[in-house]
C-alpha cells in the first residue's frame, strides 16, 4: 500500500512503580503491636495468685492462734487459815493451818494432767511454808478445782511475828504466793511436757475466809 497508510498501533503496558527498598524506609513510621489480648490475662492471673497466698497467710495463722498450747490459768480463790496458836516461848512463833483452794483453767484444745502442785506462802518478803497437792486432770477448755492443805508448825519470822500476829487480829492479812505446777499436754495419743509458774499477792480476810484483793503474774 501507499507509505501514506497508518502504522498499525501497538498495544501500551501498563506503567509500573518499584517497591521502596529497606535503605529507602522513613525513620519516622512506626508499627504498633497491640498487646491487649495478653494483659488483662496476666494481671488477673497475678491478682488471683495475691489473694491465694493472703488466704494461705490468714489460714496458717488462726491454725496457730488456736493450736498453739498455752499455759494453764492459776487462780486463789480461797484461803482459810485455822488452828492458829500462838507460841511465847522460847521465842515468839505461830502453829496454824492454810487451806489454799485453787483454780485451774484451761485455755486450749487439748486437756491438761498435772502431777504436782506448790504454793509457796510469803510474809513480809519471807516464806512462812509450802502447800502441796496431787495431780489432777483439767478438760479442754475446762476448769477444776482443788485444795491444798498445810500445817505450819513454829512459823517463827521473827521480828515480822509480831505483825503477823497483829494482822491476824485484825482479821486481814496480806500474803504472796509463788504457785508452780508441773504436767503434761495431752494431743491424741502424745503427751507433752508442760510447766506453769505464777506469782501472786492477795489480801485474805481471817473473819469470813476471803480474798478482799488479787494480782497475778507470770513467773
Amino acid at each position: 500500500m501507499a507509505g501514506g497508510e497508518e502504522e498499525e498501533a501497538t498495544p501500551s503496558l501498563p506503567d509500573y512503580e518499584p517497591l521502596p527498598s529497606s535503605s529507602s524506609h522513613d525513620p519516622n513510621d512506626t508499627v504498633l503491636i497491640s498487646s491487649s489480648s495478653s494483659h488483662p490475662s496476666s494481671t488477673t492471673s497475678r491478682r488471683r495468685f495475691i489473694i491465694s497466698i493472703l488466704f494461705l497467710i490468714s489460714f496458717a495463722s488462726i491454725f496457730i492462734y488456736v493450736f498453739w498450747p498455752s499455759d494453764p490459768r492459776i487462780k486463789i480463790v480461797r484461803v482459810k487459815i485455822s488452828h492458829v496458836h500462838v507460841h511465847r516461848r522460847p521465842v515468839p512463833s505461830i502453829d496454824m493451818t492454810v487451806l489454799v483452794t485453787l483454780k485451774v483453767s484451761n485455755a486450749d484444745v487439748y486437756s491438761f494432767d498435772f502431777t504436782d502442785l506448790d504454793v509457796a506462802v510469803d510474809y513480809r518478803g519471807k516464806t512462812l511454808g509450802h502447800v502441796s497437792s496431787d495431780g489432777g486432770h483439767v478438760t479442754a477448755f475446762g476448769s477444776s478445782y482443788l485444795d491444798a492443805e498445810a500445817e505450819l508448825d513454829g512459823v517463827d519470822v521473827f521480828p515480822d511475828v509480831v505483825h503477823l500476829i497483829h494482822d491476824l487480829a485484825k482479821g486481814s492479812v496480806e500474803f504472796d504466793t509463788v504457785t508452780e505446777t508441773n504436767g503434761k499436754l495431752g494431743v491424741m495419743f502424745f503427751r507433752f511436757p508442760l510447766k506453769a509458774k505464777v506469782a501472786c499477792g492477795i489480801l485474805v480476810n481471817t473473819v469470813n475466809q476471803t480474798i478482799s484483793r488479787q494480782s497475778c503474774s507470770p513467773v
